[in-house]
């Protein structure tokens, strides 16, 4: 009887080759476990950050030298005038307080959150802005690999949440002909879709999606998480939002926040409405004291007075954005119709009119449309600060 290289089989060869078999096989598997862990293409030797988030590059907003004292804001969509003072003066007296060194207590927020959006508290989740309602929605629902259907030109958090999952997004477009593309959204579903985002009304664009297209999308993909970010919810007309359709579609999330109408985006608040089981398992995610107290405060003083938050939409809706809109019409530049607080449009020099109006103090927000054609985000704010930027305007166009 001979041993694996044809030597006679004794005890003490049969343990020698017992041995180099072993050693042999230990190599291999050595050798298999390196590959494994060797970088993928694209990422750095030695990291310990996972591959696919190496690859991510940062969302970096052009937040640097803006400041309401020197410029009027018209390039993040933010409110542009200060809430009022029973807000401010909340937060003033909080800080006066000497309670800062204690963790937040939320008390009945949520409660107070539900009963405006009109949903049993249960339905509802306070976050950190809306940004975390989406960030949590994404990390819940959906596994790397995975796709993700992203309408564009839109919002940048969508497709900074799913990147950070190791998504595959799908990408139909906006047009400004067509609007919301509903019937290409419906076309990409696949068994595959794990999430798909609507921005109700979409930004950049300020395009408005029909609440029954939203039904349908979220009715034909029962296994896809279908996140409706309703950010400038306020400025829309009633029956517009998707909150009353949270408790029937299990697959739904609407995302809020209190930054916009509200004027409250520097204390970082928003929310999440979903069916209760969805709610249960975000709370398991969300940190315990993720939202700061001074948050709190500040809309616990805004719940008890919005009156401020209509006057502001009113005066928006009705004299506002109709002023910038019959002016952008009269002087031949194309836009959006926008269901929101914001017009995108195309001037004849997009760069050059930027830079004018920075030079005048107005900022607004280059962007990009479907086809790669640069046009500008113009945010409203007040009619009489709509009337500065039109006479502005009127003197370069």
């Amino acid at each position: 009887m001979t041993g694996w290289r044809g030597e006679p089989l004794t005890m003490r060869n049969h343990g020698e080759t017992r041995g180099r078999v072993l050693a042999a096989c230990n190599e291999a598997l050595h050798a298999a476990a390196l590959a494994q862990l060797s970088p993928p293409e694209g990422s750095s030797a030695g990291c310990v950050i996972k591959p696919h988030l190496q690859r991510l590059t940062p969302y970096l907003p052009p937040l640097d030298g803006r400041s309401a004292n020197q410029h009027l804001l018209l390039d993040f969509n933010e409110r542009t005038v200060p809430p009022p003072p029973h807000v401010t003066s909340a937060i003033t007296a909080h800080v006066a307080s000497g309670t800062t060194q204690q963790y937040p207590q939320y008390g009945d927020i949520n409660e107070r959150i539900a009963a405006y959006a009109g949903v049993p508290p249960s339905q509802c989740m306070f976050t950190n802005g809306s940004d975390q309602g989406i960030d949590l929605i994404v990390r819940c629902c959906c596994p790397g690999g995975t796709e993700a259907i992203v309408p564009a030109p839109t919002f940048a958090m969508y497709e900074q949440a799913a990147g950070a999952e190791d998504l595959v997004i799908k990408r139909p477009w906006f047009t400004r002909e067509a609007g919301f593309p509903t019937a290409e959204v419906l076309a990409a579903v696949s068994p595959a879709t794990s999430l798909i985002v609507l921005s109700n009304p979409n930004n950049p664009t300020g395009t408005a999606i029909p609440t029954a297209d939203m039904v349908t999308i979220a009715e034909a993909a029962p296994h896809a998480a279908v996140l409706v970010d309703e950010c400038y919810y306020e400025f829309m007309p009633p029956g517009s939002s998707m909150a009353a359709e949270v408790g029937r579609l299990r697959n739904l999330f609407v995302t809020r926040t209190f930054s916009k109408t509200w004027g409250l985006p520097s204390l970082r608040i928003g929310y999440i409405l979903s069916a209760e089981e969805n709610i249960n398992a975000l709370c398991c995610v969300r940190g315990p004291y993720d939202i700061n107290q001074l948050a709190v405060v500040a809309l616990r003083a805004a719940l008890d007075d919005p009156q401020y938050v209509s006057d502001f939409v009113a005066e928006h809706n009705n004299k506002a954005r109709p002023a910038l809109e019959d002016f952008l019409a009269e002087a031949g530049v194309a836009f959006w119709p926008s269901a929101a607080n914001y017009v995108f449009c195309y001037f004849p020099d997009p760069t050059a009119t930027e830079k004018a109006l920075r030079a005048e103090g107005i900022l607004v927000r280059p962007k990009k449309d479907a086809s790669g054609t640069l046009g500008l985000r113009v945010s409203i704010g007040t009619l009489a600060q709509t009337e500065r930027l039109i006479a502005t305007l009127r003197r370069f166009l």
